[in-house]
């Protein structure tokens, strides 16, 4: 099937949510499972213009992730214990702040899936390179910490 380019970006878009992609190589045949057919340099663009970028994941390995999708868009809580179960190392709180470690560079892509979320306690994050901080309602610092631990397997 020749699928549109907002069909086929939608696509590459969640199968770099659903699972890890290290080559564009690797998304080409993965489309092509889905049914669409494409070519390494309309992958090329289409992970441009998407915003894709290359990020470490333990072990050493990189993979596509797109680090921002529109904010009214919810992350499932599947997708987010994904992300924080592959990315988030440690978890630190004071008080209402909540402070999470990263790999290098996966620092963004784990706060833009808090950011969308829609966890109740989570006001907001603000990430660096491999260190990001939550800021957690008024007097949910402690619960929001516990919950992003659970999440990531911690």
């Amino acid at each position: 099937m020749t699928a549109g380019k907002t069909q086929r970006q939608h696509r590459i878009a969640k199968l770099l949510a659903e699972q890890a992609v290290a080559s564009q190589a690797q998304l080409v045949d993965l489309l092509a499972e889905t049914g669409v057919v494409s070519t390494q340099a309309t992958v090329s663009r289409d992970l441009e213009e998407l915003g894709a970028i290359k990020v470490r994941v333990p072990g050493g390995a990189t993979v596509y992730a797109i680090p921002e999708l529109p904010t009214a868009q919810l992350a499932p809580e599947d997708h987010l214990r994904r992300v924080l179960g592959e990315w988030l190392v440690e978890v630190a709180r004071s008080g209402d702040l909540v402070l999470l470690r990263t790999p290098p560079g996966s620092a963004h892509v784990v706060a833009s899936a808090l950011d969308r979320s829609g966890q109740p306690n989570l006001i907001g994050t603000v990430a660096g390179d491999d260190t990001l901080l939550a800021i957690a309602a008024e007097g949910s610092g402690r619960q929001l910490a516990k919950e992003l631990a659970d999440l990531a397997g911690l």
